[in-house]
């Protein structure tokens, strides 16, 4: 048998398409069939069979498909549960019944993931503006705006334009005007190249001119009266098949008979005829008509002639033509709003699939933005996405707090400034917070509303278009944090009561409200929904060519109680009846469909709980992500900072948090603090560290060494110590004094602390040695590939001396978090003897430390003395709250 799972194998899909904002398009694409399993059952109907026949019969249906496991990852993982086991074959079955549904109604999971090609406002070659829209309990709709006066009769859907289907799609067409003293068309056809500035149709050429030029150089003497009477062929043909008197109208018309019917009655009827005019149709082979027999000649010659393309070019008018004889029937940056009668009233919203929206609009309602810049205008892109390293150094940053003075900060400003200072920091990617566009800028872009658009306080979607761009001119690779976990409950401006039904996007009840944030919970269950959300991601790497996406709390979507519970690591609490199994299908079609439309693509996943799985290949029984968060890094950091003194801090603690998830290793994200630390009410780490200390006039004193010294340490161990991927957030590379407070009354809507304070790098201090450490610190994988290639091997873990140490291929990481106790000759086991060298040092002056270690000390040979499990060590000094990397630099064969 074969499986109509599509996405675990290859699969045909159609190529990648260059869908501008200014140049959308119809694709059309061939139909692809995927066979069913049928599944058997021995019971009765109705009746749920034993445990063990449904575990059985869905595990003899998988042996069939090859390389799929549904429950591959667990031996792996080393996880044994029948329960969670058996769930995870159900699951898989759902995953395909969910397929199957999705393809009866998409043909392919590339047009399941495309909607934007189609809904939304779009430019169409023939004069016009064509609108789709999903809204389901709507009984009727219009487009209102300034350019009709908002008018909810003048653009509306109406019989003759399709109007609306079954499953609730609205379609308005939006003419174009001709201008004054201007005629029609005389081609109903005629189409307009209002992209590009090349036009073929302000040649002069009319377009009788070009007809008649193509009948004499393309047609032979008298093949041409069939284009000049277009019925002949269709009459002859008519009149043979139902005689003279043949029926009339539908009623009279009887079922006709198919093909081979036809023929055997016709071969009957002809089998006097001679032998060579009975295969006139199949050339030996029944019933292929697409062989007709003809002579060589007229076939070469038919084979030679070339199509009059080039003719048809002179009829395509282009910009300037069109510009000259129309008036454009939703000029660029129109404001406009979606009219719907609904069973509780008319009311206004803005269109889901808007692509530029004004949500706040000076305190009235929102209104989308009609985005279709002249090409002189549209963004041209330039350089081509960066290859996906093997490591990331991720630095996260909000655009709108990246600027130094108290104000919104823009796009173009971010791209200008920002985009540099990243750069020459070492790191390879950026991730964008706060990005979609979203009501209450207090939120920092985690309600949103508009999930196709980008925010309009930081600028157009060209804008944007052009920071992406110019991060990948840089080499850095771009991802979004992206929220389809919940959204805005705003009804004005987002997506719900949307239609005037509560259960258009989202749940009802209980279930579609989140129980503490006040948001709306998304029905995943729904076709229309997953081609809404799985569009929107396609929509983001297809039209701003990002890199990448941060799926934001997913706890949140993953189970009903939206993460709110306690979790003792019993693993039937993630099968549990509080497991949200449609969010789950959700996230692995997405990672599905992603990773086969972009194969460089990244996904990462943001889930405090860890759920099994998380980066495991959906073959195998995993969600598919390419990395996942460990959030727990963090808030073991902030807990020691603020609530245990230096000297009971848990080496044990510290290495079994950063690296207690032995499943998927080197598939982990850590970050000792991003930006929740201190855009969530609470502090950043320097805040805490330094207090009131931090003064650039004063001189090192014991507050300042102790903050700048743990602020290194705890960067250097968890930038080394994890997996393959590291993220800092904007500003917390140099100890920025101040936590993020975004503008809300409870500041009297204060931008004061909404801003970054980069003049702090331009004086000498701790701010610049600080960003110096940095550097160094993303050094030793840049240049080195420290977390590249190789995962830890952690062999040294002293509680009473406060010191941990670590392998990683040629390189010791040696770290004391110990307050006083400073160790002259400390022994710690390395693999390899040689000669090893300091290459990275947190106590050298230049990063504000005290410069303990003298320089003829940097070079240390190995004992041969088997400490720590190897068979070498090396005796090292090893000043307090100090941390050393160590390079072999020599080996000595013994």
């Amino acid at each position: 048998m074969t499986s109509s799972l599509s996405l675990l194998t290859s699969i045909p899909f159609a190529p990648k398409t260059d869908c501008s904002v200014t140049s959308r398009r119809i694709i059309f694409r061939r139909t692809v069939v995927f066979p069913t399993n049928k599944w058997r059952c021995s019971v009765t109907p109705g009746q749920q069979p034993p445990p063990n026949q449904r575990q059985r019969q869905l595990k003899d249906s998988e042996s069939d498909e090859k390389g799929i496991d549904p429950v591959g990852f667990l031996s792996k993982s080393g996880i044994s549960h029948k329960g969670f086991a058996l769930y995870l074959r159900e699951r898989y079955k759902s995953l395909k019944d969910l397929k199957d549904e999705i393809l009866k109604r998409h043909i392919d999971f590339r047009d399941m993931a495309s909607g934007f090609e189609l809904l939304g406002m779009h430019r169409n070659v023939q004069h016009r503006v064509d609108f789709m829209e999903w809204a389901p309990g709507a009984r009727y709709c219009a487009i209102v705006g300034d350019f009709n006066n908002w008018s909810p009769t003048e653009n509306a859907a109406r019989e003759g334009h399709f109007g609306h289907d079954d499953y609730g799609y609205w379609f308005i067409i939006l003419e174009d005007k001709l201008r004054d003293g201007e005629e029609p068309d005389e081609l109903y056809f005629q189409q307009y190249n209002y992209i590009d500035d090349f036009d073929k149709g302000d040649s002069g050429i009319t377009a009788d001119e070009v007809f008649k030029k193509a009948n004499d150089e393309y047609w032979e003497p008298g093949e041409d009266r069939f284009v000049k009477s277009r019925f002949e062929i269709i009459a002859k043909l008519y009149e043979q098949i139902f005689g003279p008197n043949g029926p009339q109208t539908e009623e009279e018309l009887e079922d006709m008979p198919d093909v081979k019917t036809q023929f055997k009655k016709w071969k009957e009827e002809n089998k006097d005829d001679p032998e060579s005019n009975l295969h006139v149709l199949d050339s030996g082979k029944e019933y292929d008509v697409f062989n007709v027999i003809d002579d060589p000649v007229s076939r070469a010659k038919f084979r030679a002639k070339k199509p009059p393309i080039a003719y048809w070019f002179e009829t395509c008018k282009g910009r300037k033509a069109w510009l000259k004889k129309y008036v454009p029937a939703i000029p660029h940056g129109s404001k406009y709003r979606v009219y719907l009668n609904t069973p509780n009233g008319p009311l206004e919203r803005i269109p889901a699939w808007a692509t530029y929206v004004n949500p706040e609009a000076d305190g009235n309602q929102g209104y989308a933005i009609h985005w279709e810049p002249p090409p002189e205008n549209a963004h041209t892109w330039k350089y081509k996405n960066p290859k996906v390293p093997k490591s990331l150094r991720i630095y996260e940053a909000h655009v709108g707090i990246s600027g130094p003075e108290p104000k919104i900060a823009s796009f173009n400003e971010f791209t200008e400034k920002v985009l540099p200072r990243i750069k020459e920091a070492g790191y390879n990617a950026i991730q964008l917070i706060g990005v979609v566009e979203h009501k209450d800028y207090f939120t920092v872009g985690y309600r949103v509303t508009n999930m196709f658009a980008v925010s309009s306080r930081f600028g157009t979607p060209e804008d944007f278009k052009r920071l992406v761009d110019e991060a990948h001119g840089l080499g850095l690779l771009v991802f979004m944090d992206i929220v389809h976990s919940y959204s805005a409950s705003d009804e004005m401006v987002g997506l719900a009561l949307f239609d005037g039904s509560n259960d258009c996007y989202f749940h009802t009840g209980k279930r579609g409200h989140h129980k503490f944030w006040g948001t709306r919970m998304f029905k995943y269950e729904d076709l229309d929904v997953l081609h809404y959300l799985l569009s929107n991601l396609n929509w983001w790497v297809v039209e701003y060519h990002v890199d990448g996406f941060n799926f934001h709390s997913l706890a949140s979507m993953m189970y009903t109680h939206n993460g709110f519970a306690s979790f003792t690591g019993d693993m039937e609490e993630f099968y549990n009846q509080y497991v949200d199994r449609a969010a789950l299908l959700y996230l692995i079609l997405a990672n599905e469909i992603l990773h086969s439309l972009h194969p460089n693509i990244i996904t990462i996943a943001e889930d405090a709980t860890l759920y099994p799985g998380l980066c495991e290949p959906t073959s195998q029984g995993g969600l598919g992500f390419d990395y996942f968060v460990n959030t727990l890094a963090s808030e073991m950091w902030l807990w020691f900072l603020e609530n245990v003194e230096d000297s009971g801090w848990s080496m044990s603690k510290i290495v079994d948090t950063l690296v207690g998830i032995s499943r998927s290793s080197d598939k982990m994200l850590l970050y000792p603090e991003n930006h929740n630390q201190s855009i969530s009410g609470g502090r950043s780490f320097a805040e805490i560290l330094y207090g009131q200390a931090l003064d650039q006039s004063s001189v090192m004193n014991d507050s300042l060494l102790r903050g700048s010294s743990l602020h290194k340490m705890i960067r250097l161990i968890t930038y080394t110590i994890g997996g393959r991927a590291y993220l800092n957030f904007m500003g917390n590379e140099f100890g920025h004094p101040k936590r993020v407070e975004f503008p809300m009354s409870s500041n009297d809507f204060s931008f004061s602390l909404a801003n970054r304070d980069w003049d702090l790098l331009t004086k000498e201090g701790v701010h610049q040695d600080l960003l110096s450490f940095d550097k160094d610190m993303m050094n030793l994988d840049k240049t080195e590939r420290v977390i590249s290639r190789w995962l830890p091997n952690i062999h040294h873990i002293n509680d009473p001396n406060m010191v941990i140490s670590y392998l990683r291929g040629p390189f010791l990481f040696i770290f004391n978090f110990h307050p006083t106790n400073t160790y002259d000759r400390y022994n710690v086991g390395v693999e390899e003897a040689g000669e090893y060298q300091v290459i990275l040092n947190t106590d050298e002056k230049k990063y504000s430390g005290q410069g303990s270690i003298a320089q003829d000390q940097y070079v240390r040979k190995t004992i041969s003395r088997r400490v720590d499990g190897v068979r070498n060590c090396l005796e090292v000094p090893l000043p307090s709250r100090t941390a050393q990397v160590y390079k072999l630099t020599r080996i000595l064969r013994v």
